[in-house]
C-alpha cells in the first residue's frame, strides 16, 4: 500500500464505524453525512482489497482483516492526536527536544553557564547544539530548521527574521595585567596604532568594524593574529604584548587590563537573538527565547550590580 496516495480521514472513519457498527451513527460522532461515510467505507474496501465490514441484523460486523489492523490503526490516531496536542502546548519539565543555536565562543561563555543552570531544574531533558554556521546560510537555515535561533551582531535584514536585541557592550582596547601600557587608564590614537593586534573574526579575510572606522580616516592598525576564537586570543594576550579589541565584558571576564578605545567613531557593539517568522508561535521556541532573554538580562543586570560594588570600593579605598 502506497500511503501517499491514501486520504489518512479514511481511517478516522474506519475506526468510528468499528466503533459503532453503524454508518450512520458513525457519520454522527465524527460529523459527517451517511453517504460520506459509505463513500469512504468503498475507498477502504477498494485500498485494502477487502469487505472490511458485512452488513449483518446485529449491525456493521468487521471481518478478519479489519480485526487485524483495527488495534495498530487506533494507535496511529492516538499518536496523531498527542502529536497535535503537544504541538499546541510545552512543558519543559517534560521535553525531550534539542535547540540548535548557532554563536560565538563568546557568546557561548556569557550565555551557556546561566542558561543550563535553569535548564538542570526546568527542563532536565532539554539538549543544547551549540556551533558557528556560516553568517550567509543563516536564514536558511533557520528556515528550514536546521538552526532554532542565531545569536549574532544585528547583521541580518531579511524579512523573514524575527530578532531582538540581547545585549550592548562597547569596545575597549584590552591587554594582559603586566603589560607596559597596562598602568595607563587611557591611551591616544599613535599608541593604539602603535601596538600589535589581535584580530577576531569568523571570516577568513575582510574588515572588522575597527578596521573600517580607521580606514574611513586613512589610518591602519597592524594586525598580527587573525583568528575565529576568542577564548584561544585571551591565552595569547596573557603571554606577549598584543591587544586585542573586543567588549568590555569579554576582558572584565578574563581578568585584561582593558582602557577606553581612541576611536570616538565606534559605535557600540550589540548582541542580537534571531529566530525565523514561521516558529513565531511554536510554543517550543517561545519559551527557550524566553529563556535566553531572561538569562542575558540577568546577566547584564549581575554586571552592573558588580560594576557599582567595584566603584564603590574604590571610592571607600
Amino acid at each position: 500500500m502506497n500511503l501517499s496516495k491514501v486520504d489518512l480521514n479514511l481511517f478516522i472513519v474506519f475506526d468510528a464505524i468499528y466503533t459503532e457498527a453503524n454508518l450512520t451513527r458513525a457519520g454522527q460522532i465524527i460529523g459527517i453525512t451517511q453517504p460520506a461515510v459509505s463513500n469512504a467505507l468503498a475507498r477502504l474496501r477498494e485500498t485494502f482489497n477487502d469487505p472490511l465490514f458485512v452488513r449483518t441484523a446485529q449491525g456493521m460486523v468487521p471481518t478478519p482483516m479489519a480485526q487485524n489492523i483495527i488495534s495498530p490503526v487506533r494507535s496511529a490516531l492516538a499518536l496523531l492526536r498527542v502529536s497535535v496536542q503537544e504541538s499546541r502546548t510545552f512543558n519543559p519539565l517534560q521535553a525531550n527536544k534539542t535547540f540548535r543555536i548557532s554563536m560565538t565562543d563568546l557568546s557561548e561563555a556569557v550565555i551557556l553557564p546561566p542558561l543550563f543552570q535553569r535548564l538542570r531544574r526546568q527542563a532536565p531533558a532539554v539538549v543544547i547544539e551549540s556551533f558557528l554556521a556560516h553568517r550567509r546560510e543563516t536564514t536558511s537555515d533557520l528556515a528550514a530548521g536546521r538552526l532554532d535561533f542565531t545569536i549574532d551582531a544585528p547583521l541580518n535584514a531579511d524579512l523573514q527574521v524575527r530578532h531582538i536585541k540581547l545585549m550592548e557592550d562597547r569596545f575597549v582596547c584590552a591587554m594582559r595585567q603586566g603589560h607596559p601600557l597596562a598602568n595607563k587608564s587611557s591611551i591616544n590614537l599613535d599608541e593604539y596604532l602603535a601596538l600589535t593586534h589581535v584580530h577576531i573574526s569568523t571570516r577568513r579575510n575582510g574588515l572588522g568594524q575597527v578596521d573600517l572606522t580607521l580606514g574611513k580616516i586613512g589610518l591602519q592598525r597592524k594586525i598580527t593574529l587573525r583568528s575565529q576564537h576568542y577564548l584561544m586570543a585571551s591565552n595569547v594576550l596573557q603571554q606577549t604584548d598584543m591587544v586585542m579589541t573586543v567588549p568590555e565584558r569579554f576582558a572584565r571576564r578574563h581578568g585584561l587590563h582593558f582602557v577606553a578605545l581612541p576611536i570616538s567613531e565606534l559605535p557600540n557593539v550589540e548582541t542580537h537573538l534571531y529566530w525565523h517568522e514561521s516558529t513565531e508561535q511554536d510554543p517550543a521556541n517561545r519559551w527557550m527565547r524566553e529563556q535566553l532573554i531572561e538569562v542575558c538580562q540577568q546577566q547584564v543586570a549581575l554586571e552592573k550590580k558588580a560594576e557599582t560594588q567595584r566603584l564603590l570600593d574604590v571610592n571607600v579605598n
